[in-house]
């Protein structure tokens, strides 16, 4: 371990008390997505805390998501920067904290977004707290807080981009898996919302003068959902459809809403194109189906976690326990970063599970050593 890695473990050695008070009062405020006021809310307590300890903090505005947080400390030697990443918002409605707020068992805690991902903010703040306490690192260290990742980063991917081109790395703190392993490759995933026109008819007087929007509509996800592919990892899933007037009128409209996921960039068109082939066919006569992309997150791949990965296990056996790599299939802000060819490592959160349900928990026991091998690994980027 190097002198600044040494420094910045000890430094977090004690702070867990300190760590999990934070926790409590950042789980205790509803941030729901598109909740802009819960969401700075959350900046707000990091960046009092950062700010305490003479770290610059700037607010990137945003009326709609809440501002993106940026947190640097200046390098000693300036180039490329190293960024660690997460979140503020939640999947959870205002007044869900009300209901079911922050509660402690043991080294087991419970509320809205402790695992995903308050747990990980935690964690960022005190390994920049830490690294800057241990003296600074030779590079600029970012951290990047966005406001909206839990509905695709229509605000945060812009920001992270810009931010990450041309970094030596990023970490971003998403909950560590069940099994206590780190994030190596994540699946992208774009949404596309389809809307079907057809013909509205009397479904006794008249029938053959309709075109049923949703008859088509039904023929379009039989063909959309035969091209999951589980060997190639792309899977397609509508998961929502709506349509139709009354029972007894032949439907002039129809709509539903695909989820695509992919392992690979090089997936994306391939995949894209068989869609629109789909959606273009005129299974009904008289019926016509259009789509919107929605939002799009890339995917995480192997090749730009690997050398990270090696860097952070041989970190977290100096800080004393093992991990392993896992793929997951869902998506996160480290697909951005991938995709730039930046090397970039996920789940570096503390260990949770259960996220987006009412059972969310996090191991608090986990909140010191995976704080220590983050800043473990970051400090051993220098030279």
């Amino acid at each position: 371990m190097t002198p600044l890695a040494q420094r910045a473990s000890d430094w977090l050695a004690t702070r867990r008390a300190e760590m999990e008070d934070m926790l409590q009062r950042i789980v205790d405020i509803d941030s729901g997505s598109r909740d802009g006021a819960g969401i700075d809310a959350v900046g707000d307590i990091m960046a009092a805390m950062l700010e305490a300890d003479g770290i610059a903090v700037t607010r990137i505005p945003n009326e709609t998501y809440g501002a993106v947080l940026k947190a640097n400390i200046p390098g000693a030697e300036g180039g490329a920067p190293v960024l660690v990443m997460g979140h503020r918002d939640t999947v959870y409605p205002k007044g869900t904290v009300a209901a079911r707020p922050f509660t402690r068992d043991g080294d087991t805690a419970r509320g809205p977004g402790v695992a995903d991902m308050k747990g990980g903010l935690v964690v960022d703040v005190f390994v920049l707290r830490a690294l800057k306490a241990a003296g600074g690192t030779g590079f600029p260290l970012i951290g990047l807080f966005t406001a909206d990742e839990e509905i695709g980063s229509p605000s945060g991917r812009k920001i992270i981009e810009e931010v990450a081109r041309g970094a030596r790395a990023a970490f971003n703190a998403e909950p560590g898996r069940v099994s206590g392993n780190v994030v190596t490759a994540r699946k992208g995933g774009l949404t596309l919302d389809i809307t079907v026109t057809g013909r509205a008819a009397h479904s006794g007087v008249n029938h053959a003068d309709g075109a049923s929007a949703i008859g088509a509509l039904a023929a379009k996800i039989t063909a959309l959902h035969a091209l999951t592919d589980y060997d190639s990892g792309i899977t397609t899933n509508v998961g929502v459809i709506r349509g139709g007037r009354t029972h007894n009128t032949v439907a002039d409209h129809a709509e539903a809403a695909l989820d695509i996921r992919f392992r690979s960039v090089e997936q994306l068109d391939g995949i894209l194109a068989r869609v629109e082939a789909i959606l273009a066919a005129e299974d009904v006569p008289g019926t016509s189906a259009t789509y919107q992309r929605g939002h799009l997150f890339m995917p995480l791949e192997e090749q730009h976690s690997a050398d990270l990965f090696a860097r952070y296990k041989a970190a977290v056996a100096e800080v004393g326990f093992e991990v392993d790599g896992e793929f997951t299939g869902g998506c996160a802000d480290s697909g951005f970063t991938g995709a730039l060819g930046v090397p970039s490592l996920c789940g570096l959160g503390p260990v949770g599970g259960a996220a987006h349900t009412e059972r969310e928990w996090c191991r608090l026991e986990t909140l010191v050593p995976r704080a220590q091998a983050l800043a473990v690994t970051i400090a051993g980027l220098e030279g």
